[in-house]
């Protein structure tokens, strides 16, 4: 009998809810003169500032597994060209600047795309520019030349509660503009694989493919975060979604507007999770906070005194739980600004004032050594790699580094036949006159190629 049941349940159900729908029909707007609740006023103001995005990339498409043996090509006449295939994706965005055209959204909606387009809610079209994008909190600007838009301004979400009712906008699968409710699950999430700085706000709310760069808002319309991931296990929606914080994308987007990249300080540290043995060690008791193991010299924490064994709990009266959170923190701070940093030492609490500099030898963007080397990202191999060289982190397409063949994960280890073990090394190679030849000895799996850049 049980399989009768099962069978049946959802005819049950799905009588029901006819039933209820059709009753819902005939509900009246008001009730003892007062209106019943809803979210149409504010969705109407809302959602012509959201739009979809629609991506198009070219793929190379390899014919055969041999394709890159010069033997097999010759002897079987394989193409010298390899097959290309058009690439789709599909996102949303929000308008935060009308005057500007200004769209935020993710960065993994438009990473590597060759067109971008963005639809209105009244159903124009536009192509956008790319502005800049920023890998680590999965951000991006573009922009569009349109008239009578809609913004939606960035508002303050630290004064978000767990509890507080949002509602997440955005294109899911494709479908149109669609719009889900639910509530702040959580904040300050992290864990997430890909992504360096996390501090998401986690809601209940239906989030789901399509969704990336759509708007999370509060019930009084302001923009609180932009939707990003979705926890997924079975391959569908189960409540788990989580956005950037509005706080977070403003300061992203500022950096990007200015600079086309995001210019991070440093307090010039590394840094440890407490376990129960260094807890024991340095007798902190129930203390959170991350452990100095190495300190820079130079930087701002060396300059103020701190030394490895010191265990910073605090930045600017926030809480420092572990070394995650305290990279959060250092990953948001603008350079040059002054900020008070509390930290422990020998069970005493002490707190100094520094000013966050920009650490040009962890990352830099290659425009800024040389025009040749627009779009490229360099950054500092970690010291527990035995490498030695630059890493590339990112190779934007259609820039002069793009079509001389660099790619992200290649490893620059001379230019101009100088060898460069570490970036202050690279860094010391510029200026470079435009009259001289820019060569570039990069190792990419273990093999040596020399890239010139014209």
């Amino acid at each position: 009998m049980m399989p009768i049941r099962r069978i049946f349940c959802p005819l049950v159900v799905g009588l029901t809810l006819v039933y209820a729908t059709s009753a819902g029909a005939a509900l009246p707007a008001e009730v003892d003169g007062k209106p019943l609740p809803s979210l149409a006023p504010i969705l109407e103001d809302v959602t012509p500032a959201v739009v979809n995005v629609h991506t198009r990339t070219r793929v190379q498409v390899r014919s055969s597994p041999f394709f890159d043996d010069p033997f097999f090509r010759r002897f079987f006449d394989f193409p010298s060209v390899p097959r290309e295939r058009v690439q789709q994706s599909l996102g949303s965005g929000v308008v935060v600047d009308a005057d500007a055209g200004f769209i935020l959204t993710n960065n993994h909606v438009i990473d590597g795309a060759e067109d971008i387009a963005v639809t209105l809610k009244d159903g124009r079209e536009y192509s956008a520019e790319f502005v800049g994008s920023d890998r680590d909190t999965d951000l991006a600007v573009i922009r569009i030349d349109a008239d009578s838009l809609h913004e939606l301004p960035l508002s303050d979400s630290d004064r978000l509660r767990v509890g507080d009712f949002v509602v997440a906008v955005g294109n899911p699968f494709g479908l149109g503009q669609t719009v889900t409710s639910g509530i702040v699950s959580a904040l300050g999430r992290s864990g997430l694989r890909g992504l360096e700085y996390q501090n998401f706000i986690q809601t209940d709310a239906s989030i789901n493919p399509g969704n990336s760069g759509g708007a999370l808002i509060d019930l009084r319309g302001r923009l609180v975060g932009i939707n990003t991931a979705i926890f997924a296990p079975s391959g569908g929606n189960v409540g788990i979604g989580f956005a950037i914080p509005a706080s977070t994308a403003e300061y992203v987007m500022a950096q990007l507007v200015e600079y086309g990249e995001v210019r991070r300080g440093s307090f010039g540290v590394e840094v440890q999770d407490i376990d129960s043995d260094l807890r024991d060690a340095l007798d902190l008791d129930d203390q959170n906070g991350a452990v100095i193991t190495r300190v820079k010299d130079g930087s701002a924490l060396h300059e103020a005194g701190l030394r490895a064994g010191d265990v910073i709990v605090g930045v600017d009266q926030r809480e420092v739980r572990n070394s995650r959170s305290l990279r959060n923190i250092e990953g948001l701070l603008a350079v040059g600004s002054q900020v008070r940093v509390s930290y422990l030492r020998e069970g005493r609490e002490h707190e100094v004032e520094v000013r966050i500099e920009e650490d040009l030898d962890a990352r830099i963007a290659g425009h800024r050594l040389d025009e040749r080397m627009e779009g490229m990202l360099l950054v500092r191999i970690p010291d527990r790699s035995r490498m030695q060289g630059v890493l590339i982190e990112e190779v934007r397409r259609n820039t002069t580094a793009w079509e001389a063949g660099l790619r992200a994960g290649d490893v620059v280890v001379a230019i101009n036949r100088q060898a460069v073990r570490n970036l202050g090394e690279l860094r010391a190679q510029f200026p470079i006159s435009e009259d001289r030849e820019l060569a570039l000895e990069i190792r990419r799996r273990g093999v040596a190629y020399l890239v010139l850049l014209d």
